[in-house]
């Protein structure tokens, strides 16, 4: 990322910041729309939060996908100013057709014209100055920068929430992802350390803490209660008690054999010290708001952002235990019945109810732990009813031969009158259940075709 693209994108956000500012002084309600995972709940709780600290009023709605006929519906809304967090970047010609003012606060790749300006429409998105919206910033950081006008510093942890949910902070922190991080740690609103990267470490006995780690993915433990239990023994340490109860000499040995199977366990950890315990913890927080977010309780994790836990904190906390459970189940799965092969893609396919919305996940998990073939893309399958729900999945190593699953899987579901579209890494589609497997031959065609070029 370049210092100048990033300036670019900074006067792009200031001049929605200008707009959101001359509502709220007008005391207009601002209708806020935002995605359902862990970066677009996030992403709505940075907006409220800064809408908030300026006395102004919102109005949320949080959907799984930004469809056409909904935004027309909202011509039928009196609202003076819309804005469109973690999505909007795919309709920014409908949107701008509107009856008031609108922001899309977006990090997906842009359809359409990328230089089009509008009179009514500041459409904020890294990729829109030759940026990269998979690691360099998500939806919440996006979110941030519009309201980062306002003297907003304190919402960076939140902003980096979002960020890990959507998997850019796994590697290097870079871009304004980076900048965030600085900010927040020089303003004393976000801490840093290094320490082992166990997830529930301190809530739960070590194997399940162990088998619940999923980033980094730790080959033969991570999904595995069983065989954690069997790594834990063979060094001679007891699987059934917390790790602090562990002695120093032996949190040592842990760390040794674990750093064997990935270094990545070993690194830098970042907090929001003035955080409620649960939420503490970067990469935590984002636990919960995906499990909220995979559990459709929407207004749980907008209220945890935001503030008004109550008894949503310790909602959250259940879907994310019942979240992490089905990950492991979903492993299990994914060992015992594979993929399907064609000859550039890969596909898993399920009518299970309870897994349906964790496909995505599981597919990451998959091609990490080498347990799906890492040299493919993944297209998981959900059926529902007469449609199927897709969610595909790939490594950085792919992306670097040419693959673009945003690209792939809207383009496929154009031929099935479908919609499809995100990032280059991590996309998703919805098409006609009859059609599916004429789709996978399009989308493997179409994944083809890049690698070759």
């Amino acid at each position: 990322m370049t210092q100048e693209a990033q300036h670019y994108l900074l006067n792009r956000a200031e001049e929605a910041c200008s707009i959101l500012k001359e509502h709220i002084k007008k005391d207009h309600v601002v209708r806020v729309i935002s995605h359902n995972d862990s970066d677009g709940l996030s992403a709505a709780g940075v907006m409220c939060n800064a809408i908030s600290k300026q006395g102004g009023k919102f109005h949320v709605t949080i959907v799984p996908r930004l469809k056409e006929e909904f935004v027309r519906k909202l011509r039928n809304e009196r609202y003076k100013l819309f804005v469109f967090c973690d999505m909007g970047s795919a309709y920014p010609d409908l949107i701008s057709k509107l009856k008031a003012d609108s922001i899309i606060a977006d990090h997906h790749q842009v359809l359409g014209d990328q230089d089009k300006e509008y009179e009514n429409l500041i459409h904020v998105n890294p990729h829109l100055f030759g940026m990269d919206g998979t690691r360099d910033v998500s939806a919440s950081g996006v979110s941030y920068l519009t309201v980062r006008g306002m003297d907003n510093v304190e919402l960076t942890g939140l902003a980096l929430v979002g960020a890990y949910g959507d998997m850019q902070c796994s590697e290097e922190i870079i871009g304004v992802n980076k900048m965030m991080l600085d900010e927040g740690l020089n303003a004393g609103v976000i801490e840093e350390h290094e320490d082992l990267k166990i997830t529930y470490k301190k809530e739960e006995p070590l194997y399940k803490a162990l088998s619940y780690t999923f980033n980094p993915a730790l080959k033969g433990i991570s999904g595995d209660p069983e065989g954690t239990k069997a790594f834990l023994e063979d060094r001679g340490l007891s699987y059934g008690i917390k790790f602090d109860d562990l002695a120093e000499e032996e949190k040592d040995l842990l760390k040794e054999e674990l750093i064997k199977i990935t270094p990545k366990i070993f690194d830098k950890v970042y907090s929001i010290p003035r955080e409620t315990p649960a939420l503490r913890n970067i990469e935590d927080y984002s636990r919960i708001l995906d499990a909220c977010g995979k559990n459709k309780k929407y207004g749980v994790g907008l209220s945890i952002c935001i503030g008004e836990r109550e008894n949503a904190l310790e909602e959250g906390i259940t879907f994310a235990k019942k979240y992490r459970d089905g990950l492991v189940k979903g492993i299990d799965w994914i060992k015992k019945e594979g993929s399907v092969q064609l000859d550039n893609i890969q596909y898993i396919y399920t009518e299970d109810k309870a897994r349906k919305s964790l496909m995505g996940t599981i597919s990451s998990i998959g091609l990490e732990l080498e347990i799906l073939n890492p040299n493919k893309p993944v297209i998981a399958i959900s059926k529902m009813d007469n449609i199927i729900k897709i969610s595909g999945r790939t490594s950085m190593d792919l992306i670097k031969k040419g693959v673009n699953l945003g690209y792939a899987l809207g383009e496929a579901a154009k031929s099935f009158n479908g919609a499809g579209g995100g990032h280059n890494i991590a996309a998703g589609a919805v098409v006609p259940f009859k059609d599916m497997d004429n789709f996978t031959d399009i989308v493997d065609e179409i994944v083809g075709t890049q690698i070759r070029q």
